[in-house]
């Protein structure tokens, strides 16, 4: 059993405390998330944690013999080995037993049966031959395979260099390696940046079978809310434990910020009172005393601080031009590389306005596909065609690499608003992490993911009416995917996308295509919808799909039946999922009514101890009515834009 322990924590870097007086434990059996705004020094708090770096004071304790492993976020690249060789170093540990195990043998053969020394050598022969068999060493070829098909990696990669893969591909060999090693304590620094939505779901399957203890920072909230029962909120240097997975600690979390937001504004207001009062009575003789009164108070008032990046933030780009009815068409795509088939008799019919997530396994042709829509790859098979005054915007990762020269962020993205928006680009910068002096950095200094989230951002400035985003989302953490979020839904032009992000996919898309190794299958519904169809196949039981690849351009009466038939079918699960909400709420609010009258009763208030629990229990019984009402209106929502469509005679 496996632990390790801070205990009152801080460091400073310069004048600033990043930590003050930390404390956390994590066993095996801790499922823990660790939370806070991007720069409030989470990662720094892994790596003390993991015994990386030291703290200016407190205690890390570990448990003897447990072991630490800790996956940074990046930065890590392997050398000299093949992809096998590389991953199998995560059994050098085991190797060393092994090692110590040859000489206790050795030593063996040299004593007696009955010399006290041999019983003394046998234990610890046999304590170190334990250890050796639970590191699961004897089954590593079997482990080993599983684990690298888990996380993308193809048969015929195991004897490639190294060297040839790419920084992500570098990372999840990382990964790898760091989950091989099966430590008691997993330590993983946003492990899901750089896998795709098939690999998060293995590691989201195997950290659920994990005996160990482990702590995640993610910007997965879906990812999050299946792998975490606690949540630790590092929040201007002091750490808070939540209980509940992510979506929980958001709903509490939510309702205590507003408390904060409320008291910071009564203290501005206070503090501006006592300025003005200062002002206009700094010079008269009769007011001195006071004045200085008013100013020793507020040099002793401990000033309440939001974060720039909690501040509500509301970004509105450009409208989008006005466009034809259809926004695009493909017919008959094909690409191959070599003799490898990519896309093969791909068509589509997109109308403006709809929202596309294409989904597909790694190599599926997710990216390619977006390329040709794009125009940036014109040797494909087929035709495909914008429609009447389409305008199309493209973001790939490949889009940082325009961002170079002299002029700083803030500059860059002057020169790329309308004037109409250039008096708010510090506060779109905010959004996407370019907070305080940030925006005074040079292009030339920014890092891959910097430059990442200033292409997105200078593109979405440019008004068009088809956006077409592959991975949007990476470099941003979950505040910054919210804004974003909220952004897109507000647009009313026609959006396709890729996103290894499920809650995003899910919020975003009306509509969802599939790629494969059997060709295309155009899904009548959001992500989640689509999700729930490949279950119902699987449910099934069947090798064939329970919806077929389309013919080739089927009339739009034929995919507006299609459309009404599969909007009927998510009408019913979404008014059941509506009831389900609605009986818990009423769950909710008779526990809230019984609490309240225990309140009140004579052998409760009377028992300082027992008020305490009936209080905490009631705030947290009104902090879930809040969150379930406000999913209940998500849904509700939901439910209703899914009737608006029919009635209205789009698809879904």
């Amino acid at each position: 059993m496996g632990l390790v322990q801070i205990t009152k924590i801080s460091l400073a870097f310069g004048d600033r405390d990043i930590l003050k007086e930390v404390s956390l434990s994590l066993a095996a059996g801790s499922r823990s998330s660790l939370a806070g705004v991007n720069g409030s020094g989470k990662s720094t708090l892994m790596k003390i944690i993991a015994g990386q770096i030291p703290a200016d004071s407190g205690d890390r304790v570990l448990q003897k013999e447990s072991r630490v492993a800790y996956l940074p976020q990046s930065g890590i690249v392997h050398r000299n080995k093949t992809l096998r060789e590389e991953v199998e170093t995560a059994y050098a540990g085991t190797i060393t037993l092994l090692r110590e195990l040859e000489a206790l043998g050795r030593r063996l053969e040299g004593t007696t049966a009955d010399d006290r020394s041999t019983a003394l050598l046998l234990e610890e022969y046999r304590r170190l031959q334990e250890q050796v068999d639970q590191s699961g060493y004897y089954q590593r070829e079997q482990t080993i395979a599983a684990v690298l098909v888990g996380l993308g990696f193809l048969p015929g990669d195991r004897e490639r260099a190294v060297e040839e893969f790419s920084g992500g591909w570098q990372m999840r060999i990382a990964l790898a390696k760091v989950l091989l090693e099966q430590p008691d304590i997993l330590l993983l620094d946003e492990p899901t940046n750089y896998l795709d939505i098939e690999a998060r779901s293995w590691l989201e399957s195997w950290l659920r079978s994990f005996t160990g203890g482990y702590l995640l920072v993610s910007h997965d909230r879906y990812f999050l809310d299946r792998t975490v029962t606690e949540v630790y909120e590092l929040f201007q240097g002091k750490l808070t434990r939540y209980a509940g997975n992510y979506s929980a600690y958001e709903q509490i979390r939510e309702q205590a910020l507003e408390s904060l937001m409320k008291r910071y504004a009564a203290q501005q207001e206070e503090i501006a009172r006592a300025e003005d009062l200062i002002r206009r009575f700094r010079y008269k003789a009769s007011k001195a005393a006071m004045v200085q009164e008013r100013i020793k108070q507020l040099e002793k008032m401990e000033r309440i601080e939001i974060p720039e990046s909690l501040k509500q933030i509301h970004i509105t780009f450009p409208s989008p031009p006005h466009a034809g009815r259809i926004a695009l068409t493909l017919e008959g795509i094909g690409k191959r590389y070599g003799t490898r088939q990519i896309l093969s008799g791909l068509d589509l019919l997109l109308e403006s306005g709809e929202r596309l997530v294409v989904v597909g396994r790694n190599g599926a042709g997710k990216t390619t596909l977006l390329r040709i829509i794009a125009g940036k790859d014109d040797s494909f098979e087929g035709t495909f065609q914008y429609g009447a005054g389409i305008q199309p915007g493209y973001f790939s990762q490949d889009a940082a690499e325009t961002m170079t020269g002299p002029e700083t962020t803030l500059e860059c993205m002057e020169q790329a608003a309308p004037t109409a928006l250039i008096p708010k680009v510090r506060d779109m910068l905010g959004a996407f992490l370019f907070q305080g002096d940030a925006v005074y950095k040079p292009l030339s200094v920014l890092s891959g993911g910097e430059k990442s989230r200033l292409a997105l951002l200078s593109m979405l400035l440019k008004p068009m009416n088809l956006l077409i985003l592959d991975e949007p989302t990476n470099h941003l953490d979950l505040h910054s995917k919210d804004i974003l979020l909220d952004t897109l839904k507000a647009y009313t032009g026609t959006i396709i996308f890729v996103s290894h992000d499920r809650a995003f996919m899910e919020a975003l898309s009306t509509k969802t295509l599939e790629l494969s190794s059997r060709g295309s299958r155009l899904f009548f519904g959001n992500y989640g919808y689509y999700r729930d169809r490949l279950e119902q196949e699987a449910a099934a039981g069947s090798p064939e799909p329970l919806l077929e690849p389309k013919p080739a351009f089927t009339s739009i009466a034929a995919e507006r039946r299609e459309a009404d038939k599969q909007r009927q079918s998510r009408i019913r699960r979404l008014e059941r999922q509506e009831a389900e909400i609605l009986n818990a709420l009423e769950e909710l609010e008779e526990e809230q009514t019984r609490l309240e009258a225990a309140l009140g009763s004579p052998e409760v208030y009377r028992d300082g101890t027992q008020t305490r629990l009936v209080k905490a229990r009631l705030a947290a019984v009104n902090a879930y009515i809040a969150g379930k009402t406000k999913e209940w209106e998500t849904k509700a929502g939901e439910l209703e834009q899914t009737r608006t469509f029919g009635s209205n005679g789009c698809m879904q």
